[in-house]
């Protein structure tokens, strides 16, 4: 369509008598023009013909989802009209888009800030719903990191916010990544911050101790201003707006899984809006701070008693143990997949982590225990006594009563040896009779004595009361108190 001066043009050329031909090459244009624009002088829009949208079939689809999810962003809405056979380009999805939802609200300005390579990572919750187990809802968190050069972004979901979860998380974040940097930035959670008066920070000290082995610096962001760390800010509106909606999970392994595949095939693999590069390409990992050789254990640690249907209660759920620990204090070391429980240094039980609630989660090994146990034998507390031996107690036990001897006596007497040379030599000897297939306190007293194991000087004192000389307490753990003081050490 020509403009208003071209057609006056047109016109005045016309009335001096130039021919159609001599008025389109003094102006440019072709004689069907000239002739056109001469039989109408008027200037009217040129009619096209109408054409079939590519992205016509997927509006439906598209106001559904969009319906359902507001804030769903053009590339996951790509992503599902893709595999519904749309294969034009985003640009056309943006428009449609962005006529659905009507203009952007006014937004305000700040000066953008930019670090060095592997000088500072931002670090922020994030909440993002619920998963369902069973008939128990747990809440669902994801713990985002970004280093801020490259904008690379790992998330850790988990169904809590407590120290060893944020532990747990940033150090699988430096795995990641390959390094520390020299300042993690954070908001003002208790994890990481107790108190704050004005520019005057307290740190966590379970934060700090965490933070240095590695030698990173710590850095609070002022009250009420997010757009300190508005790297992590957007990563979590990124996350939530681009990852989750139209996705299917069942666990918080499967939900970690699939965040994994999204990090290194789509979050960071795409080309950066800010930085026009690709995060993982422009990652320096050698700016980074290699990560020590030897780090600590960040699993959440529990001590536990062991109840009499050996098991100990953790998290609204029971775990089972070998049927000799009952009456002790185990250890309970977990993490979001699995569990741990320990007896002294040795790991006596590992379970799948249950996140349904009032389950009881047991292995065939320790039920077949109780099996070969019978329940008057578990009331015993000379048995539970002897059972406090460990594994190898266990077993002569087993044995004991297989060979058909005295079992009660036996026991008593087994005790006694133990208060005269020891635990330690009484199940060195218990194993060795294991060994020679040696049944009875009669062969144990033997094989103490061939040892020339000495006796302890200082007997058990003794009580008026001959009733009371015959209790029996299980063997104590002293790492039952080291856990202790360790859970009290994490405490904000």
């Amino acid at each position: 369509m020509i403009d208003q001066q071209t057609l006056f043009e047109i016109h005045r050329l016309k009335d001096m008598g130039m021919s159609n031909r001599e008025i389109a090459q003094a102006i440019g244009c072709s004689r069907k023009t000239v002739s056109k624009y001469i039989a109408n002088p008027e200037l009217k829009p040129i009619k096209r013909k109408g054409r079939t949208l590519k992205l016509g079939p997927h509006h439906d689809y598209i106001h559904e989802i969009i319906n359902k999810y507001p804030k769903l962003k053009a590339p996951v809405v790509l992503r599902q009209i893709q595999k519904k056979g749309f294969d034009g380009e985003i640009s056309i999805l943006r428009d449609f888009l962005r006529k659905i939802r009507g203009q952007s609200s006014v937004r305000q300005a700040y000066c953008r800030f930019e670090s060095e390579p592997g000088q500072q990572m931002q670090v922020d919750w994030g909440h993002f719903g619920t998963i369902t187990y069973g008939t128990t809802k747990r809440k669902l968190y994801g713990l985002a990191v970004i280093e801020s050069y490259s904008r690379m972004l790992y998330i850790s979901f988990t169904h809590s916010q407590k120290q060893e979860a944020l532990h747990q998380s940033l150090f699988d974040a430096f795995k990641y990544f390959g390094g520390t940097p020299r300042e993690v930035v954070v908001d003002n959670m208790i994890t990481a911050v107790t108190e704050r008066t004005g520019s005057l920070i307290r740190f966590n000290d379970s934060f700090l101790e965490f933070l240095l082995p590695f030698g990173i610096n710590p850095v609070a962001c002022n009250i009420r201003s997010p757009h300190e760390k508005g790297k992590i800010e957007r990563s979590i509106h990124y996350i939530r707006h681009n990852f989750l909606p139209l996705r299917e999970f069942n666990n918080l392994p499967e939900l970690q899984s699939q965040a994994m595949a999204w990090l290194n095939n789509i979050a960071n693999t795409r080309t950066h809006s800010t930085t026009g590069e690709v995060p993982g390409k422009r990652l320096q990992s050698d700016h980074l701070k290699k990560l020590p050789d030897i780090t600590p254990d960040y699993r959440g640690i529990h001590p536990l008693y062991v109840h009499k249907d050996f098991a100990v209660r953790f998290d609204y759920n029971t775990y089972t143990v070998p049927v000799w620990a009952i009456g002790k204090t185990a250890v309970l070391k977990a993490d979001q997949e699995k569990v741990w429980i320990y007896y002294k240094t040795r790991c006596i039980a590992v379970h799948a982590r249950s996140w349904d609630k009032k389950q009881r989660i047991e292995l065939e090994s320790h039920k077949s225990q109780v099996h070969k146990l019978r329940k008057r034998r578990l009331a015993d507390k000379n048995v539970l006594a002897f059972l406090s031996l460990g594994q190898t107690a266990l077993d002569y036990l087993n044995e004991l009563e297989k060979a058909g001897s005295s079992l009660k006596k036996d026991i008593i007497r087994i005790l006694t040896l133990k208060d005269e040379y020891g635990e330690s030599s009484v199940i060195i000897a218990l194993d060795k009779a294991l060994d020679l297939k040696l049944y009875g306190a009669d062969y144990i007293q033997n094989i103490l004595y061939q040892e020339m194991t000495p006796k302890i000087c200082h007997p058990p004192v003794r009580l008026k009361k001959d009733t009371l000389n015959e209790i029996r307490l299980c063997s104590p753990n002293l790492a039952e108190y080291d856990a202790l003081i360790l859970k009290k050490r994490k405490k904000p």
